[in-house]
């Protein structure tokens, strides 16, 4: 039997091979709650932030997920906070993607969670986190009903903002093709599978497997590990054709042992690496837009 490399990542058609073999990491920098006291290499300022991006930008990084902190370092919904974030790592990265963040797990109100979708101009993010249904991690919950989601999902698509929407469990999969048959959403779907978290998908490769075959098959999607289950979800996800998140805000760690801090410069190096050895070339900038069914940015 001749090599079916087609077959290897999932992608049947030799003609969309060479676009679709290609990988888009996505750095997820900073998250809510990752801290300099845990990791002092945990960007937080806006300079921070712009300049962590830029260093992952020329490592290979296209995408990046973006949480606003305050000076005190914990997490804001300020609009005019983002604006300086966006507008200094459009700056740094012009032919990036951003993805700002709606989270619900620190502020609750459509107001609070909905302000940077406000933003004009260069500091209009490309794409907004948009999580499917509510879980429990660690913790606490993270609750997002399914007015909220609607409504986050209407005021994304009013200002052409794009969603990166957030699974952890298969019955997120489910809404996320309801909300795509209502309408919300626009081919193709931008899906980050996210695993490995205490309450939520557990980051064995079944249940990455089992996810992917639940997406609808307009889906570009990319897998994203909790801690020590970073870095084998992120193989995982490239073995089988989709890509990547990694970064600070799910590990701050290199090692599985805990004993090396990373930075995020350091965890896109690494997935570059692996990736070149897998034959999974880095997706430069336009190509992650052409996968993502954007325009081209120049």
């Amino acid at each position: 039997m001749e090599d079916g490399e087609n077959e290897i990542y999932g992608m049947p058609g030799s003609s969309e091979l060479p676009l679709a073999r290609k990988l888009i990491i996505n750095a997820a920098l900073t998250g809510n709650f990752s801290s300099k006291a845990a990791n002092p290499d945990v960007p937080c300022t806006p300079d921070e932030i712009a300049n962590d991006a830029h260093r992952c930008y020329g490592a290979g990084a296209t995408f990046f997920h973006i949480h606003a902190r305050e000076d005190d370092g914990k997490p804001s919904c300020r609009k005019e906070l983002y604006e300086e974030i966006i507008s200094k790592v459009r700056k740094k990265c012009p032919l990036g993607i951003i993805c700002a963040t709606t989270s619900g797990r620190v502020f609750k109100t459509l107001e609070q969670r909905s302000a940077v979708l406000d933003l004009e101009g260069d500091a209009r993010p490309d794409f907004a986190s948009l999580s499917m249904g509510s879980m429990n991690f660690p913790t606490e919950p993270s609750v997002n009903s399914p007015e909220m989601i609607e409504r986050l999902a209407r005021r994304m698509m009013e200002r052409d903002i794009r969603p990166e929407l957030e699974v952890f469990e298969t019955g997120m999969i489910n809404y996320a093709a309801y909300l795509r048959r209502k309408g919300f959403f626009k081919a193709p779907l931008y899906v980050n599978l996210f695993f490995g978290l205490l309450g939520t998908m557990p980051g064995r490769f079944v249940d990455i497997v089992h996810q992917v075959s639940s997406l609808p098959p307009d889906s570009v999607w990319g897998a994203a590990g909790g801690g020590r289950f970073q870095l084998p979800v992120n193989m995982s996800a490239m073995v089988m054709g989709g890509h990547v998140r990694v970064g600070l805000e799910d590990n701050l760690y290199y090692d599985y042992g805990k004993t090396v801090p990373a930075t995020n410069v350091m965890l896109i190096k690494r997935i570059a690496r692996i990736a070149g050895e897998l034959g999974r070339p880095i997706a430069t900038p336009n190509e992650a837009r052409e996968i993502l069914g954007m325009t081209e940015r120049r």
